[in-house]
C-alpha cells in the first residue's frame, strides 16, 4: 500500500518510511497494553492515515525570495498558538482516566470510526461511544469553569 501511494502521489518520501511510521504506531499501541483484535485492519487504517499526514506534509507553500524557490513555513504566531493548543491539550487529557484518553487517542489522533475501535479494543461500540461523550462531557465542563 505504501508503495502503491509513493507511485501514485509523486511525493519524494521512500514507501520503507511509511511502513515504518505504521509500524512503530502499531507496536506503540501494543506497549501501552490495548489488545488489538485484528492486527491486519488496524495495520491498514494506520497506514492510510500516515500516507495522508505524508501527502498533507508534500504541499508545502513555495515561496520565491530572489529567485530561489523556498518552502514557506509556519509564522511565529502559527507555532505559538500551535503550542498554546498542545499545552491545553496535555491539562483537558490529564483529568481523564487512561482508558477515555486511548479512546480519544483513537478517535481524534487516529481517525478510527467506531466500528474500527470496536475491532481495536475489543469493546462494544456503544461503550465506546458512552466512554467518548463521558471524556468530551468531562473536558468541556472544565472548559466552560475556567471561562
Amino acid at each position: 500500500m505504501a508503495g502503491r501511494f509513493v507511485k501514485d502521489s509523486g511525493i519524494q518520501d521512500a514507501p520503507d518510511d511509511i511502513v515504518q511510521e505504521s509500524l512503530l504506531m502499531l507496536w506503540s499501541q501494543t506497549e501501552n497494553g490495548y489488545e488489538i483484535r485484528n492486527p491486519e485492519a488496524l495495520a491498514v487504517t494506520v497506514t492510510k492515515k500516515v500516507c495522508l499526514a505524508h501527502l498533507r506534509g508534500s504541499r508545502a507553500v513555495m515561496q520565491s525570495i530572489d529567485g530561489v524557490d523556498l518552502a514557506g513555513g509556519p509564522s511565529a504566531s502559527d507555532l505559538t498558538d500551535e503550542a498554546d493548543m498542545d499545552t491545553v491539550k496535555k491539562s483537558l487529557l490529564s483529568m481523564l482516566t487512561p482508558t477515555q484518553r486511548h479512546y480519544l487517542h483513537l478517535r481524534n489522533e487516529m481517525g478510527l470510526s467506531l466500528d474500527e475501535m470496536e475491532e481495536v479494543t475489543g469493546c462494544p461500540k456503544t461503550s465506546v461511544k458512552t466512554t467518548l461523550s463521558a471524556a468530551r462531557r468531562l473536558m468541556m465542563e472544565h472548559i466552560k469553569k475556567d471561562l
